[in-house]
């Protein structure tokens, strides 16, 4: 157990009502965690603290260069009372994988762990348990270096604030639709598409922008060289099924290993769906698409956890999937996981860690 300090707020927020919707990622709890690092000293510091504005140098290098790290997880009440958080040992594994390529110290796992569950258990109060929604959990690191030069700082902040939150899409469970981009490019093999940093997000804006406005949820990815295998959707991990076997793009380097990604697999073999994580080519996804052998397509990922697909556009080609409609397995692995996430199913060994 870390040596986490606590300052409580003597000024507490005014919750959100029950019955008033929440908008993700805009209603933020009392207090946040804080941990800073210096070079030979390593992470210090740890505490609890009021939320509040942070107090950065202009020259912080965090502003100039990127050099930032971010998770995403949540907290989750079940029925019994009991305060849940759904794989967080992942997430951790994945920040200091983020952390190794971004040229940023790794954070202990002790200290991130106790972290989360110290910070959750203060502000338990605010996790909402109206169905669909839980209390979204974001841990990050910035670069606070006062410097103008390129390389690595010397000085970080980790931070962990909390927000309650609704469905990630407005739609909910319903299907979205996806515009797969052939114009722009997010990120390629040896680049930092694998890390959960910034950069990635900032880079899919213009082509999030477009396909907005002609009335699409997010934007599917092709790879930056040959410019035509199927990588990821903006904020989530993409599956097919085709001819009864679930099929989602490898790990290669530019695609983000997401822990629901991670579990949707597990779960498939368990269950004995056939699953493969391969290279897979837009032409043979919209040929799929075409014969109506493309049963089903989905997202996965922490804010939406499982979303269906209902349609997708690639250049000028609409196409429809499944009718529009959440397929049966997409509907399964929505029901495990979110029964998982809640107490309601007993998931694999270690999936849920207790907050007590």
């Amino acid at each position: 157990m870390s040596n986490i300090r606590i300052e409580k707020t003597t000024c507490p927020k005014e919750k959100p009502g029950k019955d008033n919707p929440l908008v993700f990622g805009t209603i933020f709890t009392d207090h946040m965690f804080v941990a800073d690092y210096v070079e030979g000293k390593g992470w210090i510091d740890a505490r609890i603290i009021p939320y509040q504005p942070l107090v950065l140098e202009p020259s912080a290098m965090v502003f100039h260069y990127g050099q930032e790290m971010f998770e995403g997880l949540k907290a989750y009440k079940a029925e019994d009372g009991r305060i849940l958080l759904f794989r967080p040992d992942k997430n951790i594994e994945r920040a200091a994988s983020s952390n190794r390529r971004l040229c940023m110290p790794e954070i202990p796992k002790d200290l991130f762990m106790d972290a989360l569950i110290q910070l959750v258990k203060l502000d338990s109060d605010w996790i909402p348990t109206k169905p669909g929604t839980s209390l979204y959990i974001r841990p990050f690191v910035i670069a606070t270096d006062p410097f103008l030069g390129v390389r690595p700082s010397n000085t970080y902040k980790f931070i962990i604030i909390l927000s309650p939150v609704g469905a990630y899409y407005e739609t909910g469970i319903n299907p979205v639709k996806i515009w797969i981009e052939d114009e722009y490019v997010r990120a390629v093999k040896g680049g930092i598409g694998e890390a959960k940093t910034g950069g990635n997000y900032v880079a899919s804006l213009a082509s999030q922008v477009k396909a907005h406005d002609e009335g699409y949820s997010q934007v599917l990815w092709l790879d930056g060289v040959h410019r035509k295998y199927i990588e990821e959707v903006g904020a989530m991990n993409i599956f097919f099924k085709i001819n009864g076997v679930v099929i989602t793009p490898e790990l290669n380097g530019s695609i983000l290993p997401g822990v629901t990604r991670d579990s949707v697999i597990a779960l498939c073999k368990e269950w004995g769906i056939p699953v493969e994580e391969r290279r897979i080519s837009v032409d043979e996804v919209v040929a799929a698409a075409e014969s109506g052998e493309m049963e089903e397509c989905f997202g996965t990922g922490t804010a939406a956890v499982v979303s269906p697909v209902g349609e997708l556009r690639y250049e000028e080609e609409r196409m429809e999937i499944g009718g529009g409609k959440i397929g049966a397995v997409t509907q399964r692995i929505y029901d495990t996981i979110t029964g998982i996430q809640l107490g309601k199913i007993e998931g694999p060994e270690g999936w849920s860690v207790e907050v007590k």
